[in-house]
């Protein structure tokens, strides 16, 4: 294909936050606006989209849309913090663009936290994985089951 000059390791290192004067790597983003709105549509229509109704039914009119206030100022603050991590020292003309959660982690808060909150992250995420798993696992018992109960009053009725 070409000089082994020329030929970039196929996962290059992306650490940035390993040296500030460092020069910025040059990657080329694809991404647009339709593909951002894309991704925070599906991040957003999810499994907590679609608990949103039972959770506001057993809160009630006040505590419900209160709630609902309250976390979505937390999820403001959150974003907005994100935001000044994503460059370093000056959040909007840094020198070093850090490309993960982590990264930020270990630059702001060192390495010691960063492991710490690797841990809580993984946890959080197996946490997530078993919770799917067994509303799942309840869920489609219960198909089953429903299913079961009608399909011998079908089957035995189309035959007769």
């Amino acid at each position: 294909m070409g000089d082994a000059a020329e030929e970039l390791p196929l996962l290059g290192s992306f650490s940035s936050a390993s040296a500030v004067n460092e020069p910025e790597e040059s990657l080329k983003r694809t991404g647009t606006v339709w593909t951002a709105t894309a991704h925070v549509i599906t991040g957003v229509i999810g499994a907590g989209v679609l608990s949103l109704a039972w959770s506001i039914a057993q809160l009630g009119w006040i505590a419900g849309p209160l709630c609902m206030v309250v976390f979505a100022v937390i999820t403001l603050v959150s974003t907005n913090l994100l935001c000044d991590c994503y460059r370093f020292p000056d959040p909007e003309l840094g020198p070093t663009r850090n490309r993960s959660y982590m990264e930020a982690v270990k630059l702001y808060l060192g390495d010691r936290s960063q492991i710490v909150c690797g841990i809580f992250a993984e946890e959080s995420l197996y946490g997530c994985g078993i919770a799917y798993t067994i509303t799942s696992a309840s869920s489609i018992r219960y198909e089953t089951s429903t299913l079961l109960c009608f399909l011998p009053n079908f089957l035995f009725d189309g035959l007769l």
